[in-house]
């Protein structure tokens, strides 16, 4: 059976919160007493409740001594390097956290990109109906892929082994990558991309049998270049007309 995580208020019940503390501080003394003996760590422990009438030194006071005179010798620099009070902890917190938000929504961009690219390369999608504001995401992924590519034949090129020359047949087979104006509409419910409305920018890159995978994302690529061209003239025309 899951044990219960304990609730973090004060107990109001004084026999309960008696019993706690017994058993939280020989909890913390055994803990104590393992990390400075598996570490190598100086370590002093002092307790003072309302259930003792003296201070409760750990291990000895001798060596509690002894390692507060340690202490009270280093620089204020060096006591104060890694010492953070209740507010820096928590920026501390909410700086991590958040720089761990901003990786996962860099990495469900660049899958949501991965599928996209790959969509169109299978006709899936059509680069004509994709969101504007997508493009320069999906060209810098394209752009990544073929990276990866031209590296991939280095590589075998060095080894002297011939590098597969087209797209897998599933791929190949698949037609035009711009097979239809309806396929926008079902990319954006799967990879959060909508649809243009200006239809017809310019013809979508066509998967030939035996093209190569870089000739394909060359033509996609180039595609997608002409048409932020192509809207962007557009665009011009339009502020020359007002």
């Amino acid at each position: 059976m899951t044990k219960q995580k304990a609730k973090m208020s004060f107990i109001e019940n004084e026999t309960a919160r008696k019993s706690t503390f017994k058993k939280r501080k020989s909890g913390l003394l055994k803990k104590s007493h393992e990390l400075a003996t598996l570490c190598g760590v100086p370590i002093c422990v002092f307790i003072n409740s309302a259930y003792d009438l003296n201070t409760e030194v750990w291990p000895t006071r001798e060596g509690a001594n002894r390692i507060v005179s340690q202490w009270n010798t280093l620089p204020p620099m060096d006591k104060t390097k890694k010492m953070v009070n209740q507010e820096t902890f928590l920026r501390q917190r909410i700086s991590k956290a958040t720089e761990s938000l901003r990786k996962l929504r860099r990495e469900n961009k660049e899958l949501e990109m991965k599928e996209l690219m790959f969509g169109c390369m299978s006709g899936k999608y059509s680069v004509a109906h994709i969101n504007k504001n997508a493009l320069p995401d999906l060209r810098c992924a394209i752009e990544q892929q073929l990276k990866e590519i031209n590296r991939t034949r280095e590589i075998l090129t060095t080894n002297d082994v011939p590098p597969p020359s087209s797209v897998a047949g599933a791929d190949a087979g698949a037609g035009a990558a711009g097979a239809g104006a309806g396929a926008g509409a079902g990319m954006g419910a799967a990879s959060g991309v909508g649809a243009v409305t200006t239809a017809n920018f310019m013809p979508t890159p066509v998967v030939e049998m035996n093209s190569s995978a870089a000739e394909f994302y060359d033509r996609v690529r180039v595609h997608i270049e002409n048409t932020l061209n192509m809207k962007q003239t557009m665009k011009n025309l339009d502020l020359n007309k007002n």
